[in-house]
């Protein structure tokens, strides 16, 4: 039923776009089209932490052009991401579910993995292509190096980049044991590199988006542009090395706050400017024990734990003339919310077929009066895959932790009032054991209905 189901969407809404543009000449179909259809593009970079970017504090490197993405447009105090590392926090973007949905909630996939994304599943170009959408994505996909698991096989027209994350070229796994191989490059389905110099490759990416954008002016489009930067090891190109005050990694972020300025530029160039909704967010926290490296405060935590350091990520969303310049939106919103908010915007259906977690916040995003958020609790899945934390309104519950390096489990049974301390540094569960028990309770649920619900991953 579930593979059935897939294909009959499929199906079904081609067979719509077919009947609903059969009385019009092509000439007015593409014009209306153009006319009604925005663009999104979605600028995801790799481990930058909350407080990495100028607007949320940032310090010893500027980022000048993400700042006035955030004066034109909103800024996101409150945005998560559904995982802490790579894999499944793509997946949570992608498919707009909580990981564990979809199979992908246990660590990332490696070089030597075999499994990947299901092809089955439903992600945002699919949703897209029935209203007429050119998709492309750009850089680091990570969830799946098997050619049935690659992105023209998910949906993308264009792919150009590489199958996982650039610390995995010619890495050598030793308890496998498995060398992998020199880091690829491909061009669809097409190996055209290998073994780069890393220092290109946020120039090479940003490149290769504009061309995107340029040659695709005259249809809608989705360009999902995945940065590598700045996940270990940090490279950047010779003109931006020593340009900051906090060594490479500072150099590396503001490279890419270059990139988000060439973006920004050609979609002036090609009067889609107002006719784009143009998203920058990250996928996950920063690496915490790295000197110079990136920082996630004032939040507690970063990448790997599920802190608010973990999974709270910035996030900036720019739509001249729709998005209200200078707004700042303080409810508690996800990368999840991605698929069902296109959706909308393109007013195309999401499938009923595939359950998924992210809600359709347009209304946060475009109306001046205030909203709430769409989520009565956001969840927290670790490294290891297990539910460990909630949030519920400003409460934030746990009920263990993972250790990465003993690779066990402690019972944590900690409760945080995120509006007073959202360092979490103060533990006041026992002052509080009816929310505690309330919370519990709830993570136990939902965690156990997510495990009847979820689909398989690819094999």
């Amino acid at each position: 039923m579930f593979y059935n189901t897939r294909l009959l969407f499929l199906i079904f809404t081609s067979l719509l776009g077919v009947v609903s543009c059969s009385f019009k000449s092509k000439k007015d179909k593409v014009n209306k089209i153009n006319e009604e259809k925005t663009n999104f593009i979605v600028i995801f970079v790799d481990d930058l932490g909350y407080g990495d970017i100028g607007c949320f504090g940032a310090k010893g490197f500027k980022t000048p052009n993400i700042d006035q993405m955030a004066k034109e447009g909103a800024r996101f105090t409150d945005f998560y991401v559904p995982a802490s590392v790579c894999t499944p926090s793509r997946a949570g973007l992608l498919t707009g579910s909580y990981p564990k949905r979809v199979g992908l909630h246990k660590e990332v996939l490696y070089p030597y993995s075999t499994s990947g994304l299901n092809p089955n599943e439903i992600i945002i170009p699919e949703v897209l292509k029935p209203a007429g959408y050119t998709t492309g994505c750009i850089g680091k996909w990570h969830l799946g190096h098997q050619e049935k698991f690659m992105p023209n096989n998910q949906g993308f027209d264009y792919f150009y980049g590489v199958p996982y994350s650039n610390d995995m070229d010619g890495h050598v796994y030793v308890n496998i044991p498995f060398t992998s191989p020199p880091l690829p490059i491909y061009k669809n389905k097409v190996k055209v590199a290998e073994g780069i110099n890393q220092d290109s490759l946020t120039i090479r990416w940003t490149k290769a988006a504009t061309s995107f954008i340029k040659e695709n002016k005259k249809q809608p489009f989705f360009l999902y542009l995945a940065h590598n930067m700045p996940h270990r090891p940090w490279h950047v190109s010779k003109r931006y090395k020593g340009s900051s005050e906090k060594g490479l990694y500072g150099d590396v972020i503001q490279e890419l706050d270059w990139s988000v300025g060439e973006i920004l530029k050609t979609l002036k160039e090609t009067n889609l400017d107002e006719n784009t909704l143009v998203i920058f967010t990250s996928d996950n926290g920063p690496v915490e024990t790295l000197k110079n490296g990136g920082s996630a405060e004032p939040l507690r935590g970063g990448k790997i734990s599920t802190w608010e350091g973990g999974l709270r990520v910035p996030c900036i969303m720019r739509w001249p003339g729709k998005i209200k310049p200078n707004k700042e939106i303080n409810q508690i919103t996800s990368v999840m919310d991605f698929l069902p908010t296109f959706a909308s915007i393109a007013q195309v259906k999401v499938p009923i077929s595939h359950k998924i977690d992210g809600y359709n916040i347009s209304n946060i995003l475009l109306e001046d009066k205030k909203t709430v958020s769409p989520y009565n609790a956001f969840y927290f899945y670790g490294r290891n895959g297990d539910l460990e934390g909630i949030r519920e309104g400003n409460w934030k519950f746990y009920i263990k932790k993972y250790n990465m390096r003993k690779k066990t489990y402690t019972n944590h049974m900690n409760l945080y009032n995120l509006k007073n301390d959202v360092g979490e540094k103060q533990n006041i569960a026992d002052m509080h054991p009816e929310i505690v028990e309330k919370l519990h309770q709830k993570m136990l649920k939902f965690d156990k209905q997510l495990s009847i619900e979820a689909r398989p991953i690819g094999h």
